[in-house]
């Protein structure tokens, strides 16, 4: 891996002045700034074209992996055909072809599609129907979970990090633990929650899945109390888990299913909220509530083809299959590597959504006399020095967003055992530098005190 000067960079300095300066500073303190210019399947490649090895895909948006043939292909027909794109005075015939697709896919009786652009227009689409369809106006999630960044979605944000410069939000919004059955029968019981708005897991508080049974019988309970079970798919759709939709994994259907991200064929911006007939009835059923939720560019046709061709990739190449069984291979590869070491704590996960959790597990010396220190520095830093260290290696990762302290392997689906064996070697060799938690400060604080010398150098 050859020294990149991404500054020289002109975009990267727009970057900085125009978009988002914390950002680029923050990419800086540890030297991780790269200029990622061109991709293809698994690989990218910055622009000084060195190659990286993505298991991280776009956060989840590149199942299919970057700039899938297939996708291209279907898009560069389409702009041949003259398609009408947005479509708002009449039914639009790729959105009607992708919601009928979609509905064949999580199976009945999820038969109505509202089509949209992200994952939080997803789940606050969701939202939306719930409040509508049922009359009421609460809201209950989970402590840890993750859902977008709108203002609704932020009134459900399981994160305090994410919510505080935004109060207040929305009203009647109560957090309960993931996993915790009694707890929710508690929130529903009043019977005014619309929604429980729910992850298969807590994807971005480091990949923690509930007890077994525990989304079925929460869906029961929703039921029992008249409250609407929305589950959010967004990162775990579309074979992520190693079934297309993780509920069909855990023998339940929700009431409501978001989805967006891989959806796009990570080419595309676009998401999904699915419902019965009877609830998107009681939501928008009259002719004098059609419109209660419509958005311009929602099932635009280069999106909705986007996402055709992307289901049919899927079944065509046996993504899903490839999900479960490559994820279960690679998941007891790292577990049998990194077996015993020091500060490794747990390696988790399910299909190709694989999280290994960092930090101490002994009682070292360091460990005795500072274990605030040692608890501070292992969340605070750990999981981004490790992704740091890889990407010096030619690997991209990132640790969950809330939990610093865990790594996220996400790969793309078309991920291969030859590349799995590259990522499990180049995982071990960066955790083998590591047997205390002193020399990675030591490491951390020479790395982050040279690149202040430098100004935070991308």
């Amino acid at each position: 891996m050859t020294e990149t000067n991404a500054r020289n960079h002109p975009a990267v300095e727009k970057y900085a002045q125009h978009v988002n300066p914390a950002f680029v500073k923050l990419l800086g303190v540890f030297g991780y700034g790269r200029a990622f210019t061109r991709g293809r399947d698994v690989w990218i490649w910055d622009h000084e074209d060195n190659k990286y090895l993505d298991a991280l895909s776009s956060f989840g948006a590149a199942n299919l992996g970057h700039n899938h043939p297939r996708i291209i292909a279907r898009l560069q027909r389409l702009l041949t055909e003259d398609a009408l794109n947005f479509v708002h005075v009449g039914p639009s015939i790729h959105q009607g072809e992708l919601a009928a697709r979609l509905a064949r896919a999580a199976g009945p009786p999820l038969e109505i599609a509202s089509i949209c652009n992200t994952g939080a227009e997803a789940v606050e689409a969701g939202m939306k129907i719930a409040r509508a369809a049922t009359g009421r106006s609460a809201f209950i999630s989970c402590e840890g979970g993750y859902h977008g960044t709108s203002l609704g979605t932020l009134s459900i944000m399981g994160e305090r990090r994410m919510r505080k410069p935004f109060e207040p939000l929305l009203a009647d919004c109560l957090l309960v633990p993931f996993g915790d059955l009694h707890s929710l029968e508690a929130a529903l019981k009043p019977k005014r929650a619309a929604a429980f708005v729910v992850d298969p897991g807590l994807c971005e508080a480091g990949l923690i899945t509930p007890p077994e049974g525990y989304l079925a019988e929460a869906q029961r309970l929703c039921s029992k109390y008249g409250t609407l079970m929305v589950l959010d798919e967004v990162q775990t759709g579309m074979g992520r888990t190693g079934s297309l939709f993780a509920f069909q994994a855990e023998g339940f259907t929700p009431d409501i299913l978001a989805l967006a991200k891989s959806l796009s064929g990570g080419i595309a911006p676009i998401g999904a909220t699915l419902t019965s007939a009877k609830i998107h009835h009681k939501a928008f059923g009259s002719m004098d509530q059609f419109d209660l939720h419509f958005t311009t560019f929602g099932g635009n046709a280069m999106s909705c083809a986007a996402a055709l061709e992307t289901l049919d990739v899927l079944e065509d190449e046996g993504l899903v299959t490839n999900s479960r069984e490559l994820g279960a291979r690679l998941l007891a590869d790292l577990r049998a590597r990194l077996d015993g070491h020091p500060l490794v704590r747990d390696v988790r996960g399910r299909g190709l959504f694989i999280a290994i959790e960092l930090g101490p597990t002994d009682a070292g010396w360091m460990n005795r006399l500072a274990p605030s220190l040692v608890s501070a520095v292992s969340k605070a830093m750990f999981g981004q020095w490790a992704a740091v260290k890889l990407l010096e290696r030619g690997v991209i990762c990132q640790p969950a967003t809330q939990h610093w302290d865990v790594l996220k392997i996400v790969p793309p689906l078309t991920f291969t055992q030859e590349h799995a064996d590259l990522l499990v070697n180049a995982v071990f060799d960066v955790l083998s530098e590591y047997q205390g938690v002193a020399p990675l400060i030591k490491d951390v604080t020479g790395r982050v005190g040279r690149q202040f010398l430098t100004g935070w150098s991308f």
